[in-house]
């Protein structure tokens, strides 16, 4: 080969070169939020109402993800959001009405692990590292925002890291001391905490109604009618394909359903039925039986 040609080559090399160069200046980064939402409903919970039960507040999780893209807007001023991640727990991964609802939110995938039987989620942090590996891998993203504060993340972040992408850990402030574990924090390429104020609009304590002790009980009849009634309204409003997703986990009412329908018995027989195990049951009958009369 002689010099003419080997000129040639490395001409056509350095056109190639210049090329590809020019196509990846043109591509925008990317970047995606992986929420852990254990972690904040906790830690906004307590944050807001002093309790991380999440029975005692309502979370306007629609409102919590737009401030989320908001703000990653706002950091990543040069990217694209490719979507946000939303894991929870739900027993035998059967959807709740409010992660259906969440689901149903645009650039957003919910991921479920399962909840035991003490409300614990379980398998959360194996699917947010698998996804944040797997989107570094194929250089999907070249940032990742984390909401979590468990040390079991600290894996997920080092997968993430070791394909090139930066992962930008996200909390929520802590009345005392921390709620992200110390090697999560020394893991992530940076910081950021959400307070008070940022939390507030997001969070409302759930009323808690309460009625003269010398009220005497009503019939377990009249409960499991009140039960009825409140499943045909539950039914009406949400469809048959709601209905069909709920009936697997019979006996057992997901968490957020099961409060649901005890505050709105409560306000229908203006009688507390939270001492009243019994009243309960029979109440959860009631709805049980109108929905399965209904499939």
């Amino acid at each position: 080969m002689n010099e003419a040609e080997i000129r040639e080559r490395l001409d056509r090399a350095n056109e190639l070169l210049q090329r590809v160069l020019a196509e990846v200046s043109r591509t925008p980064s990317t970047h995606a939020i992986f929420v852990d939402a254990g972690y904040v409903y906790a830690a906004a919970g307590l944050l807001v109402t002093g309790t991380e039960d999440r029975r005692s507040f309502d979370l306007d999780a629609e409102g919590l993800i737009e401030a989320f893209i908001d703000k990653a807007r706002t950091i990543f001023a040069d990217s694209r959001l490719l979507r946000v991640y939303w894991y929870d727990g739900a027993r035998r991964r059967i959807h709740t009405v409010e992660q259906q609802s969440i689901a149903e939110l645009p650039d957003v995938k919910v991921r479920l692990g399962n909840l035991n039987a003490n409300n614990q989620q379980k398998g959360v942090d194996s699917l947010i590292r698998t996804d944040l590996e797997s989107l570094a891998r194929h250089r999907a993203i070249s940032d990742a925002a984390l909401v979590g504060g468990d040390e079991d993340l600290v894996s997920a972040v080092e997968a993430a890291q070791g394909y090139g992408a930066r992962v930008h850990l996200w909390g929520i402030e802590a009345g005392e001391g921390r709620n992200q574990a110390e090697p999560l924090l020394w893991e992530v390429d940076s910081q950021r905490t959400f307070d008070l104020d940022f939390c507030r609009p997001y969070v409302t304590r759930r009323p808690v109604t309460t009625y003269e002790d010398d009220t005497p009980a009503p019939p377990r009849d009249d409960v499991r009618f009140v039960g009825a009634q409140i499943a045909a309204a539950w039914l009406a409003a949400r469809g048959r394909e709601s209905l069909a997703d709920l009936l697997p986990g019979h006996p057992y009412l997901p968490g957020s359903v099961d409060q649901d329908l005890l505050v709105e018995a409560e306000r229908m027989l203006q009688y507390s039925l939270r001492g009243h195990a019994h009243l309960r049951r029979a109440l959860r009958d009631g709805f049980w039986q109108h929905l399965q009369s209904q499939y």
